[in-house]
């Protein structure tokens, strides 16, 4: 009998195992019967690796790698995924499930993006072998079983783990609920590298935005439309425009620090991140060498201030966007920002419209006589 044909075979007993079975999977657990070769388990390397997923392999000549990954399961979807830069999009996964007929499925998916009709049932580049792969559900755990074959001696891999508890609608999964990305080292059997820095990503973005795309622009609309406040606005646009800089300047120092431990292909976002901080220092600077407002040369400052700020201001929002695209941050940064963008165009639009009108009212002085 084939591995993938014993093991679907052995899922109504081990169905009927989990119900007095309430202990998850461990590296110490007796499953070695439940799976055959080349799947037995007293012949797989086992390591935690984390959240409850346990990672069982084993290689064999012909650069062949046998996994099997178990997780706790209620229901849903669990997977496993090789990546190259350690990103969802542009891996390829494994991902099992018990539908909803009680039947076992698992599939090869391509996660060309991060919506679900980018998630592609049946594609990617992991090449597998002749051995069909299988679920098994026992206990209170999924076990994913298959094998894949690879050019060379599998080493140091980029892994993602995911779970689901949402159950597929047909081969269309569903949004994880928790994900990790750790490097795996196959030959030593150990996490080489730590885990992928979803902390540090969330910081950058939140640092950028905040200084970027929120304090910068809200010194500038002081600085435009609020100048009947006496001396106000001024303190108010140092303020923000300095604090914005430092928030801003703290972003780049997360994004330096991201890009070493990652080295993620993003060079538009990092070269125009790089482009800001550049103005930035030039519009401190420029603070600090401002000519008095009777000097010939204010003007010329003025224009400069006026129109680098602005530049500023584009390509921040630019390079906002880009961040969140290339990040994968997702839906609620989406509509965040997008809500903040909307809020400083309608206060833009609302401030030229009175400040229009304030210049209307202005009385003209009567031409000479």
């Amino acid at each position: 009998m084939a591995a993938g044909d014993f093991l679907a075979a052995a899922i109504a007993f081990a169905a009927a195992v989990s119900i007095a079975s309430g202990q998850f999977d461990s590296c110490t657990s007796d499953v070695a019967i439940l799976l055959p070769s080349p799947f037995n388990a007293s012949v797989l390397t086992c390591r935690p690796i984390w959240n409850s997923f346990i990672l069982r392999y084993s290689q064999i000549p012909g650069n062949i790698l046998s996994i099997v990954v178990s997780a706790p399961y209620t229901s849903g979807w669990v997977g496993m995924g090789f990546s190259n830069d350690g990103l969802m999009v542009g891996s390829s996964a494994m991902v099992g499930w018990i539908g909803r007929a009680g039947k076992a499925h698992i599939r090869q998916f391509y996660l060309r993006g991060q919506s679900s009709s980018q998630v592609i049932v049946n594609e990617g580049r992991l090449l597998r072998s002749g051995v069909k792969p299988a679920v098994l559900l026992y206990g209170s755990s999924i076990y994913l079983a298959f094998q894949l074959k690879f050019l060379a001696p599998v080493a140091e891999k980029k892994l993602l783990f995911a779970f689901a508890t949402e159950t597929p609608n047909g081969f269309h999964l569903t949004k994880h609920d928790d994900k990790v990305s750790i490097t795996f080292d196959f030959s030593a059997g150990s996490s080489s590298g730590s885990s992928y820095p979803y902390k540090l990503k969330r910081n950058h973005g939140a640092l950028a935005i905040f200084g970027w795309g929120v304090l910068l622009p809200i010194g500038a609309i002081i600085a435009r439309y609020c100048k009947e406040w006496d001396l106000l606005w001024f303190e108010l646009h140092l303020a923000f425009q300095f604090a914005g800089f430092l928030f801003g300047l703290a972003a780049v120092v997360t994004g330096i620090s991201l890009y070493n431990k990652i080295h993620a292909d993003v060079r538009v976002h990092r070269g125009i991140g790089i482009f800001l901080l550049a103005l930035g220092i030039l519009q401190v600077l420029a603070f600090f060498v401002r000519p008095d407002k009777d000097s010939k040369i204010r003007r010329y400052w003025n224009w400069y201030h006026h129109w680098v700020g602005r530049l500023l201001l584009f390509f921040s929002a630019i390079n906002i966007v880009l961040g969140i695209k290339v990040g994968e941050a997702g839906t609620p940064w989406k509509v965040g920002y997008g809500f903040n963008l909307t809020i400083i165009l309608l206060a833009c639009i609302f401030g030229e419209i009175m400040l229009w009108g304030r210049l209307s009212k202005k009385p003209v002085a009567d031409p000479p006589s």
